[in-house]
């Protein structure tokens, strides 16, 4: 067979416990039979990122702002437990968080919707794509364990040495505080991305924070989301016939519930990170949803939206067969490579990832499916395959193979 050839690499970044099994099986039995694959390789595995101080990291993300195409496996952020499960030299910070802060971009996740596999919301027609901010909040923040009685303050020292000074909370005993920041520069970026894209996908924009309980710090989001809008926007959203509006969180919530979905949310980093995971699971599988970050520079990283399957993982190890879905991953994948084709003019590598992307849904609603598919599927067969079985009808369905 004469592979597709590649005149650019993409970053690739290895990643963790089941999904790392997975990624390997996907290039073996997807990607490398129909593609001369070219890839600048990190292992953003935990040990090799606790070895390399985090640098990996850090040199992968400038890696894909040099190449600006990446795909990454999922990842692990280790708590306190997973210090001790794999003797690390400290708590590292989130991957995505460092790798979404040196990329200043938005992530975009959108369901990936199958005949068969109906949403739980039955309102919902149309995939809901969630646009999360990829940087600060709990994601950059900094944290204190309070040992005792005493006073916890805010405190910000100006260049020219002013000050400003605020009492967090005076405390009586033992507690926590925790500082979280943005910026200007970062909430713009954001705001941009998501009108652009909404343009690009013909969608509405929803944006919803807290402004009326954090009046200063998610008040700023609003305003300048109310800027940017009426100062680059508004013109192009309604000769569009787009609508742009603002509501509070959880109204926003109460109102994607009964709608017939097809609109782009926007959320907080946090906030979308959650909603993200609800619009998901809803949607019958954390491993059915397509995730990209989208950088103003126009740098495009992919990922899976859901962890790294830790269970199956341990499972694998003893020797057990394992039905983790692969379909999130498989989709980074494709759409790295798609983007990569439309980028460099290669219509092979669109048409490959096309093609891909069709044979693994045609799978799927033919009732061939991995086991978190199946309690909520309602095709009137199913068969239960285990990943590589399920890997294996994929690549038949490609080759026309039925």
């Amino acid at each position: 067979m004469n592979r597709l050839q590649m005149t650019t690499p993409i970053v690739e970044m290895d990643g963790d416990e089941m999904t790392r099994i997975l990624w390997q099986w996907l290039k073996e039995e997807l990607i490398e039979p129909y593609i001369d694959l070219k890839s600048e390789y990190y292992d953003l595995g935990l040990k090799h990122r606790d070895e390399t101080d985090d640098q990996v990291t850090i040199d992968a993300a400038e890696a894909t702002k040099r190449h600006g195409v990446a795909v990454k496996c999922a990842t692990i952020t280790p708590n306190a437990d997973r210090v001790k499960e794999y003797d690390l030299k400290k708590m590292w910070k989130s991957p995505n968080g460092t790798i979404r802060a040196i990329l200043d971009g938005t992530v975009f996740r959108t369901p990936i919707f199958v005949k068969g596999i109906e949403p739980n919301v039955k309102s919902w027609k149309k995939p809901i794509t969630l646009a999360r901010h990829a940087y600060g909040d709990v994601y950059k923040n900094v944290e204190i364990r309070v040992p005792g009685a005493g006073k916890a303050e805010l405190v910000f020292t100006g260049a020219d040495g002013t000050e400003i000074r605020e009492t967090i909370q005076e405390f009586k005993g033992p507690g926590i505080v925790q500082g979280v920041h943005n910026t200007d520069a970062s909430v713009t970026s954001f705001a941009r991305s998501c009108f652009e894209y909404a343009l690009s996908e013909h969608k509405d924009l929803w944006f919803g924070t807290k402004d009326t309980i954090s009046k200063t710090y998610d008040a700023r989001f609003r305003e300048i989301f109310d800027e940017v809008y009426a100062q680059d926007y508004r013109a192009r959203f309604e000769e569009n016939g787009l609508t742009y509006f603002y509501t509070l969180i959880d109204d926003a919530v109460a109102r994607v519930m009964r709608s017939e979905g097809g609109m782009i949310w926007a959320c907080k980093n946090y906030d979308g990170d959650v909603m993200s995971d609800m619009v998901s699971s809803a949607c019958g599988s954390l491993s059915m949803m397509t995730s990209v970050l989208v950088s103003p520079s126009g740098v495009y990283e992919y990922e899976a939206a859901h962890g790294t399957v830790q269970r199956h993982y341990y499972r694998y190890l003893k020797g057990e067969e394992t039905s983790t879905n692969p379909v999130a991953t498989l989709f980074a994948w494709t759409g790295a490579l798609r983007k990569r084709g439309e980028l460099d003019g290669i219509q092979g590598l669109v048409d490959w990832a096309d093609g891909m992307e069709r044979a693994t849904i045609a799978v799927i609603e033919r009732g061939e499916m991995t086991g978190d598919m199946v309690a909520t599927a309602t095709m009137p067969h199913i068969q239960k395959l285990n990943s590589k079985e399920f890997i294996a009808a994929i690549r038949a369905a490609y080759d026309g193979k039925q």
